[in-house]
C-alpha cells in the first residue's frame, strides 16, 4: 500500500518539477469572464467569513483501505458511504460500521499505478429509485473508460454484469488522466479529463476543441444510446467543437465540486512547474476557457499570452508550498458553524489545507488552516454536508474538524 502511494507521489513530484523555460511573463490577474450572480467585478473581497480564525484538524474516521482516492455518499438517505480504491475496488461502509465491504470489484479491468486506476465515482441523482451509478477508470490498454453500473435491489452491492460503457478516450501518455465525475445541479453528468499527459501539453489538447482531453465534459445519461448531448452545451451541434465539451483549457483537473447554494462550480487544476490553481465560475456558464496551455494559473506559460476572455484562478499557490492541488468543497454542513461557506482544498505533496471565503469577489491569497503530513488524495462529503479527506498513504479516511 505504501509502495503504491510512494510511486504515485514520486511521479507527481517529477511531473510538477518539469519546467519549460524561465521566460514566463509577470503575473496577470483578471476576473472570470462572467462571475457568479452574487459576485461584482472589481469590488473588494468579502469579509463575511474570517477563514484566518479557523482552527482545523483531521481526525481518523475509517481505516484499512488500499490506496483510497475518493470517499463519497450515495445521497439516497441510507447513510451509506463509499470508498474508491485506486486498484479498482469500490467499498461500501454501512451506517454504524467501521469496515468496508466490496461493493464492486473492477480490478481485473483496471490498470492502476502512477496516475492511473479507478479514479471517479458518481451516483445518479435518483439512485434511490434506479440504482444507477457511474465510474471513471483506466483500462488495461491505459485509456479512459466512463461506464454505468447498477446496484442490486437492496443496494448492498453492485451487479458486475450490468456494465454499460459510455465513453472510451485514448490516452497518449500515462499521466494527466483527470478522472473525476459528478452530477451537476442541472442533473447532467460532468466528467473531467486531463490534457493527455507528458509535460507542457505537447499535443496542445487543452486548447483544441477537436479532442475530449483537457476538458470538462457534460452529457445526458437519461436519454440516448449510450447518452445524449444537453442542448445547452456550447458546441452541441458539433460544428465548432466536439458536442460533449462543456469547458476547455484544463491541464489535469483533480477534483471539482458544485456548490448548489451559491450555484457555483469549483475546479482544482494541477499545475506544471510553478502554480497550483483553484477556479470558480457560475455553474451554468458554458464554453469557458480555463487557459492551459496558454497560461499556468495567473501567469503566461512559455512566453507571451493574451489573458482576455480566459478564466483565471480565484486562488492559487506556488510550488514552494506544494506540487499537486487536491480540489475540495464549500462547507455547507451544520456541525461546525464557523466553517460555513469556506471553500477548503489541499496539496497532495505537502499535506497542507487552505481555505478561502467562497463569497470573495476577486482573486485572493488562500489562508493556510492546517498542516499535516498526509497524502491527501481527495475530499469527500456525506449526506449532511460534513467533509472528509482520503489519505492514500495510510489508507485512512479522515474527518475535517473545526477545533475552534
Amino acid at each position: 500500500m505504501r509502495k503504491t502511494a510512494f510511486l504515485l507521489l514520486a511521479l507527481l513530484v517529477l511531473i510538477g518539477a518539469c519546467r519549460q523555460n524561465d521566460s514566463r511573463e509577470a503575473p496577470v490577474v483578471v476576473t472570470s469572464p462572467s462571475p457568479p450572480a452574487d459576485v461584482g467585478e472589481g469590488s473588494a473581497p468579502s469579509a463575511r467569513l474570517d477563514v484566518k480564525a479557523l482552527e482545523l484538524s483531521l481526525q481518523p474516521f475509517l481505516e484499512d483501505f488500499e490506496a483510497p482516492l475518493l470517499f463519497t455518499s450515495s445521497g439516497d438517505g441510507t447513510g451509506r458511504m463509499f470508498v474508491v480504491e485506486q486498484g479498482g475496488r469500490i467499498k461500501v461502509v454501512e451506517p454504524g460500521s467501521t469496515t468496508g465491504e466490496v461493493f464492486l470489484d473492477l480490478s481485473e479491468e483496471t490498470q492502476a499505478g502512477g496516475e492511473r486506476g479507478l479514479l471517479g465515482l458518481a451516483f445518479h441523482p435518483k439512485y434511490e429509485d434506479n440504482g444507477r451509478f457511474f465510474v471513471n477508470y483506466t483500462d488495461r490498454a491505459g485509456d479512459t473508460v466512463v461506464a454505468e453500473y447498477r446496484a442490486n435491489p437492496d443496494g448492498s452491492a453492485a451487479d458486475p454484469d450490468s456494465a454499460r460503457v459510455l465513453l472510451q478516450i485514448d490516452q497518449p501518455f500515462p499521466n494527466h488522466n483527470g478522472g473525476h465525475l459528478a452530477f451537476g445541479p442541472d442533473g447532467y453528468l460532468y466528467i473531467a479529463t486531463g490534457d493527455g499527459g507528458s509535460s507542457g501539453d505537447p499535443h496542445e489538447n487543452g486548447q483544441s476543441l477537436e479532442t475530449l482531453l483537457g476538458k470538462l465534459l457534460r452529457i445526458e445519461v437519461d436519454r440516448g444510446d449510450p447518452y445524449s448531448i444537453p442542448p445547452g452545451n456550447p458546441f452541441a451541434d458539433g460544428s465548432r467543437g466536439l458536442p460533449e465539451i462543456w469547458a476547455y483549457g484544463l491541464r489535469n483537473p483533480w477534483r471539482f465540486s458544485f456548490d448548489p447554494q451559491a450555484e457555483t462550480l469549483w475546479v482544482g487544476d494541477v499545475g506544471q512547474g510553478e502554480l497550483e490553481e483553484i477556479d470558480r465560475v457560475a455553474a451554468d456558464e458554458a464554453g469557458l476557457n480555463y487557459g492551459w496551455n496558454e497560461m499556468e494559473g495567473s501567469r503566461c506559460f512559455d512566453g507571451a499570452c493574451d489573458p482576455r476572455g480566459l478564466v483565471l484562478p480565484i486562488t492559487e499557490y506556488g510550488h514552494d508550498e506544494g506540487c499537486s492541488v487536491t480540489g475540495g468543497f464549500v462547507y455547507r454542513g451544520s456541525e461546525f458553524p464557523d466553517m460555513q461557506g469556506a471553500y477548503l482544498f489541499a496539496d497532495y505533496c505537502s499535506g497542507s489545507i487552505w481555505a478561502i471565503d467562497s463569497a470573495v469577489t476577486r482573486p485572493v491569497e488562500p489562508d493556510l488552516v492546517y498542516t499535516s503530513e498526509r497524502a491527501l488524495s481527495s475530499f469527500g462529503q456525506d449526506e449532511a454536508g460534513e467533509l472528509y479527506a482520503t489519505d492514500i498513504g495510510s489508507g485512512e479516511i479522515l474527518k475535517l474538524v473545526d477545533k475552534s
